[in-house]
């Protein structure tokens, strides 16, 4: 130091100023800002499908508002909760590196914002670029209140693919003509499943294959000849979804805000949580004047879906008739040999400049049964519970489903309070090994706990997430909070660790940070536990989150000043 005095300073300061010091040593950070947006959280009147009704919203708008940085930016988001419900917001993806107390699901990492109370949530993005997405982690809220987060490079730093002349954010959602939180509500009353959304939705229009919609489309203006990079993210509730564009192959550049090797493909399969970044290269003679972007479902659920196809239009005319589009070719809404196929060309870049540092040898190893399950029936609604055989509908892994506390997790782990909120004993295997895919148990009733699992500080983990078909054999989208991770290997029938493991790809693996476990199949993941903190791993189909297909893990301080979890913001809200 100058005058030969070192710099003095006390945590957390000396962790803020650890991080500033890393993030400037990486070319191109050097310009990094603070960036700064407001989230009021307010009702509004929004119409769809002729139905007019008042739905939570950010700034008024449905979808919110578009959230863009570069890597290495420090983001403030001030909220102010304006309706009569709690709510906190979720930055999916985002790696939270230190800042656990911003991650946002509501009695996980914080205690949700009451109404009329305010919370800014302040972070840093790390070592990411692409795009993610934010939302609501509350209940069933994220059916309205959701947006786009772009992560742009470092100012000079340049996409490693031929630069787009348009990037265009593309958001999938579901649209109720009920109140989606009173959806869920009865279904919980009743043990039964959930009523199904009435339209898909294109940045919040259903478009002309939905009743009185046909003024409601979303439409994409191109010019022949250019090159268009539409950044997807799949904000259904409870749906994964093939795309596609009508006449147009689409090459995948990125998927959950991690660049992977470039490739073609005519239809896509992105499940609710999932990002990706495709680049469209409009025609140079188009054959018509526009084109269908659509959507339909993916699923082996047992009972009903929305099994209905959205449409936005490609343009390359102004005032194109939407009444014949013409459409892609979509698989079957249970082909699970087309996803298989889609999913097996992820691989990372793996690149001098974005390495695929996937871990080769491996601590600690589990086991997690994924699937559905059941209670018994307890409180009776018109007469019996509307589960399976007169059950209640419940989800676990390792057949235990996860109760929500009343408290948050983080804040209880800081305090090391842990009695009467959490228990460190999740199971690293099930409980009762059996034929996962074949012949299912007699018994199917499930456990009940908050329960964790424990890590060290840089414990390098292995999960198998295997699917079960109690109750039918479904995909769950599995999204973990604080981390990416590798996809090392998948299959379908039960894993077998004697032969599967030596097909593993540890050279360029796709990282992620939700992956969907095959129907009736598995996959295994790898990821190393660097970031301090209380972090939820879920089904990313909120019915399933409902019932309780959840676990944490708590991931415990490292030795050193920048390895220790900082003390929660003076604002952070209060149970």
């Amino acid at each position: 130091m100058a005058g030969g005095r070192r710099l003095r300073c006390l945590p957390p300061a000396c962790l803020l100023l650890a991080v500033a010091v890393a993030l400037l040593a990486i070319p191109g950070l050097a310009a990094a800002r603070t960036r700064r947006y407001t989230f009021n959280v307010t009702m509004a009147t929004v119409t769809r499908l002729c139905v007019t009704k008042s739905i939570p919203t950010v700034n008024g708008r449905f979808p919110g508002p578009k959230v863009v940085v570069r890597e290495g930016d420090r983001l403030i988001v001030q909220v102010h909760n304006n309706i009569n419900s709690n709510v906190t917001f979720h930055w999916h993806g985002v790696r939270q590196l230190l800042s656990g107390w911003a991650d946002g699901p509501s009695y996980i990492t914080q205690c949700p914002i009451r109404p009329g109370q305010s919370y800014a949530y302040d972070f840093r993005i790390v070592g990411q670029r692409g795009t993610l997405w934010w939302h609501a982690h509350f209940s069933w809220l994220r059916a309205t209140l959701y947006g786009p987060l772009v992560i742009l490079p470092p100012r000079g730093v340049p996409y490693p693919f031929p630069k787009p002349d348009r990037e265009v954010p593309l958001m999938i959602g579901e649209w109720f003509n009920a109140d989606p939180e009173a959806v869920i509500k009865q279904a919980l009353q009743t043990g039964g499943g959930p009523n199904v959304s009435d339209a898909y939705t294109f940045n919040g229009l259903p478009g002309p294959t939905y009743n009185c919609s046909a003024g409601d489309t979303f439409k994409l203006r191109v010019t022949p000849g250019r090159t268009y990079m539409l950044r997807i993210v799949n904000a259904a509730l409870n749906d994964e979804l093939f795309f596609g564009v009508a006449n147009h192959t689409l090459t995948v550049v990125q998927a959950d805000a991690s660049y992977v090797k470039p490739f073609a493909a005519t239809t896509l399969v992105i499940s609710p949580g999932q990002t990706m970044d495709v680049l469209l290269t409009a025609a140079a003679n188009p054959s018509s004047p526009a084109f269908a972007i659509a959507v339909a479902p993916y699923t082996n659920t047992v009972g009903t879906f929305d099994n209905t196809t959205a449409v936005a239009a490609l343009e390359y005319a102004p005032q194109a008739s939407l009444r014949s589009l013409p459409l892609p070719a979509l698989p079957l809404y249970n082909d699970t040999g087309a996803v298989a196929n889609f999913s097996a060309n992820f691989r990372s870049l793996a690149s001098a400049q974005y390495p695929a540092s996937v871990p080769r040898a491996v601590d600690r190893k589990f086991f997690f049964a994924v699937g559905l399950g059941a209670d018994p029936c307890q409180s009776r609604v018109n007469g019996t519970c509307q589960g399976p055989n007169g059950t209640r509908f419940r989800a676990s892994m390792n057949n235990v489903s996860f109760t929500m506390p009343k408290t948050s997790l983080l804040q209880a782990h800081y305090q090391r309070r842990y009695s009467g909120v959490l228990t460190a004993n999740f199971p690293a295997v099930p409980p009762m090994p059996f034929n996962y895919t074949g012949t299912t148990p007699n018994n199917t009733f499930v456990m009940h706990g908050t329960r964790v699992v424990p890590l060290s500080f840089n414990t390098t983990v292995e999960v198998v997430l295997q699917d079960t078909s109690i109750l039918g054999a479904e995909s769950h989208p599995l999204h973990l909070h604080g981390y990416d991770f590798y996809v090392v290997g998948t299959g379908f029938g039960n894993y077998d660790a004697n032969n599967d493991t030596a097909r593993y790809n540890l050279v360029d693996p796709v990282q992620r940070n939700t992956i969907s476990v095959p129907t009736a199949g598995w996959v295994a993941i790898r990821f190393v536990a660097d970031n301090p903190g209380v972090w939820i791993m879920h089904c990313h189909l909120d019915v399933h989150l409902s019932w309780g297909l959840a676990m944490a893990w708590l991931v415990n301080d490292g030795p050193l000043p920048n390895q220790k979890l900082p003390p929660p913001p003076a604002d952070i809200p209060k149970c």
